[in-house]
């Protein structure tokens, strides 16, 4: 039996952890003694510590993130009143910073702040040699090329149904205040002959969904070509790319590679956060705005990866209107996904510098999200989670490729956000929807403000209906006109890349 379990709580099953096997491969002696268990956050805290604990098991390490450390803290609970001996050990960029007022560090025996790679079992070493360390142990630098390979602990399993996160580098040159990696002092890269070795034996064992991992994908121009040539002579196999990107950086290298990949294949995040420069000063931000616009406007036009963009609301300094005015910028440059965050403070992350000169209140639970500062109230705040939330429902799902360009056929963001205080007002939801009810409020709505566009809104509707292979038909389809399965490139996608493009994306 195994004396050490390296564990964690993953979002979802389709996703396989890298820390974890990054850990396990670097176990060194106590690998044999060593077993890695993954779970999901749809599991009870009970079934987890059922699978989880055996006779002769002595410590448990958790990678705990902003994502699970809540439902973490409840396994670790129910682990030390059955099984007290048993180490607890907890690692992770969610417990590297401000443990003191951490419930989950004072449950934990030890916490491993930093790169673990290494620590982590010179810790179990300690522990099970008797030895009585410190409880806080701070990494220390690593040497990427030093540290064994995880890639061969993707079992068949992983490889069959499961995203795998690989790594060409670590650590991000930039110093964006939102973000841990501005903590990093710059980039390092893995041996790039040694990494695409990796990658050729994960693709011959049958590999298809690749997500990496790195800040900075294109940092480094000739490594970036070498990455994406490699793949290229694999995209036979039907391979799915991840990469994220800076947005203002697009070297002629990729100009000429980028076009030659197939369509669902690439998929592309790309962090624009803000377009107001006044915001990006505030929080250390460097983006040249005119690169930016037309690096997003040059990948649509003469590429057919898919675009993933960023934007966050409730940075220090933006307000409701500047942030508006980014969103219809960044629409009209016809990303697929334009994701809608709200600002959270990390822990660690420089953001906390104004907290008081803006008013920033965040809620003291995980995930820390924005609650108001002095540019947005409370109220506000509340109304742009639910565009968010409405906005992925409609604008991101890829159901309404028809309809959206209807929706918003005049000031996009201002459009949406009087239809998410409408949806909010007429349902006092926003999950839940069945898809079907969604049709009949975007034709109530839509209809109500353009009663003369009628017949279009409703041939529109009736052709996203269709397209979704829904059941029946809606009360208004006896009125429409259909009109020929058009789509928009704003929000098209083909049934099996979306599919991808979820599981990814979480």
């Amino acid at each position: 039996m195994s004396k050490i379990t390296l564990s964690t709580l993953n979002a979802k099953y389709i996703h396989a952890s890298l820390g974890l096997r990054y850990l396990y491969a670097n176990m060194g002696k106590l690998q044999e003694h060593t077993t890695l268990r993954e779970f999901t956050l749809a599991q009870r805290p009970e079934d987890i510590v059922e699978q989880l604990i055996t006779d002769d098991l002595k410590i448990i390490g958790f990678g705990i993130y902003i994502w699970n450390v809540t439902q973490t803290t409840e396994v670790i609970r129910l682990v030390k009143v059955l099984r007290p001996d048993i180490k607890i050990v907890i690692g992770g960029p969610e417990v590297s910073f401000e443990t003191d007022d951490q419930v989950i560090a004072k449950l934990a025996d030890y916490i491993v702040t930093g790169p673990a790679d290494v620590s982590f079992a010179q810790l179990c070493q300690e522990l099970l040699d008797g030895e009585n360390p410190r409880k806080q142990v701070s990494s220390l630098p690593v040497t990427l090329d030093e540290l064994a390979s995880p890639y061969s602990y993707y079992d068949d399993e992983d490889i069959a149904n499961r995203v795998l996160y690989v790594e060409a580098s670590r650590g991000c040159p930039f110093k964006c205040e939102f973000c841990l990696s501005s903590l990093d002092k710059t980039a390092v890269a893995f041996d790039l002959p040694t990494f695409l070795n990796h990658m050729q034996q994960l693709v011959e064992r049958g590999a298809k969904q690749f997500k990496f991992v790195d800040r900075t994908f294109n940092l480094k121009a000739d490594t970036s070509k070498q990455i994406l040539e490699f793949f290229l002579q694999h995209m036979d196999k039907g391979l799915f790319l991840h990469f994220e990107l800076i947005p203002d950086r697009l070297p002629d290298v990729l100009l000429e590679l980028l076009p030659k990949f197939p369509a669902n294949s690439l998929q592309f995040e790309i962090g624009i956060q803000s377009f107001n420069p006044s915001v990006q000063k505030l929080i250390s931000r460097k983006q040249q705005h005119e690169k930016t616009c037309h690096n997003l406007s040059w990948i649509r036009s003469n590429t057919q990866a898919h675009i993933h963009a960023d934007l966050i609301f409730g940075l220090p300094g933006e307000t409701l209107d500047s942030f508006g005015e980014g969103f219809d910028l960044l629409y009209s440059l016809g990303p697929q996904e334009i994701q809608v965050g709200i600002l959270k403070r990390l822990r660690g992350t420089p953001i906390a510098r104004h907290t008081q000169a803006f008013d920033m209140r965040y809620q003291p639970t995980p995930p820390y999200r924005l609650l108001a500062h002095k540019d947005a109230d409370f109220d506000t705040v509340q109304r742009m989670v639910r565009f968010a939330r409405y906005w992925d429902l409609i604008g991101n799902s890829g159901r309404f490729s028809n309809t959206l360009p209807l929706l918003l056929n005049t000031g996009a963001f201002d459009r949406f956000m009087s239809l998410s205080d409408w949806l909010f007002q007429t349902t006092t939801q926003t999950h839940r929807f069945a898809l079907s009810k969604l049709f009949e409020l975007l034709h109530e709505f839509m209809t109500a403000h353009e009663p003369r566009n009628t017949p279009d809104i409703e041939s529109a509707l009736l052709a996203d209906f269709k397209n979704n292979k829904l059941k029946g038909m809606p009360k208004f389809a006896r009125r429409a006109k259909p009109i020929p399965n058009v789509t928009n490139d704003i929000t098209s996608k083909s049934s099996t890349a979306q599919r991808q493009r979820r599981h990814i994306n979480v």
